[in-house]
């Protein structure tokens, strides 16, 4: 089952309840709340209300995007970022890999992100909670391979990952990550990028082969997992409207 949902950041310039009040107009079924505007570290008021906004029109909370980076951020600031997720309701902390890509991060690197890892697993296990890595470039999720041999070597039933597309992402190797990482997989971060990235945005309707064949993909078992809108257009609520309209015609 694929759930229909929303990252917030898509809509940084809107507050807690513009970006609950969309996400149910567009019949959006799930928020990943960011913790750079929307929820910041530490702000539990923010969380608190964030998550009665949700339940009040009966969205899920998706997860707490973090901006953690493992290994290359002060450990104990991981308990604020818990304590944060616990005030959301989330049950799910996404984190970073590092802050370095795999072609250049040494060994030793390396380690210390599979160790931190490890420890954040164990002490979000011990709340109820999970993690996922964001599968981004310059970490250690930027490459499938390199992904993973992170998951593997972290090895930790509370460690999960989300997978995104690259600009000008063959159809073929796309597919072919998300069927390696599948049984990893939580979530996708779906959106339409041309040749320029990020800055060059396209309707979520140009890419409907990368995205169909993806969903088809995930679809071969029956795990939940969460298709997370980010990067429309201009940031714009229209051009959310369309690609929501577009996302729920694939998923049926």
């Amino acid at each position: 089952m694929i759930v229909p949902g929303l990252v917030s950041v898509t809509l940084r310039q809107c507050d807690i309840d513009e970006v609950v009040a969309l996400a149910a107009e567009c019949g959006l079924q799930a928020i990943h709340w960011g913790g750079d505007v929307h929820v910041p570290l530490g702000d539990h008021a923010a969380a608190e209300r964030a998550q009665r906004r949700c339940a009040a029109e009966g969205i899920e909370v998706e997860a707490y995007g973090s901006y953690y980076r493992a290994g290359d951020t002060d450990p104990d600031s991981f308990t604020a970022v818990l304590d944060t997720a616990l005030a959301l309701r989330a049950p799910r902390v996404r984190v970073w890999a590092g802050r370095r890509g795999s072609a250049d991060c040494s060994p030793e690197d390396r380690t210390s992100v599979v160790d931190d890892l490890r420890r954040c697993a164990d002490a979000a296990a011990a709340r109820g909670l999970r993690i996922a890595v964001e599968y981004h470039p310059d970490t250690l999720t930027d490459e499938l391979r390199s992904a993973q041999v992170l998951l593997r070597a972290a090895d930790h039933e509370a460690l999960e990952s989300y997978w995104q597309p690259r600009a000008n992402h063959p159809v073929a190797d796309a597919v072919h990550e998300v069927a390696q990482l599948r049984p990893d997989l939580v979530g996708v971060h779906v959106f339409a990028w041309g040749p320029g990235g990020y800055h060059d945005r396209l309707p979520l309707s140009d890419h409907q082969d990368l995205w169909r064949a993806a969903f088809a993909e995930l679809a071969r078992d029956q795990r939940e997992r969460h298709a997370l809108l980010e990067f429309v257009r201009d940031d714009s609520p229209d051009e959310l409207r369309e690609d929501a309209a577009t996302l729920l015609s694939w998923l049926g």
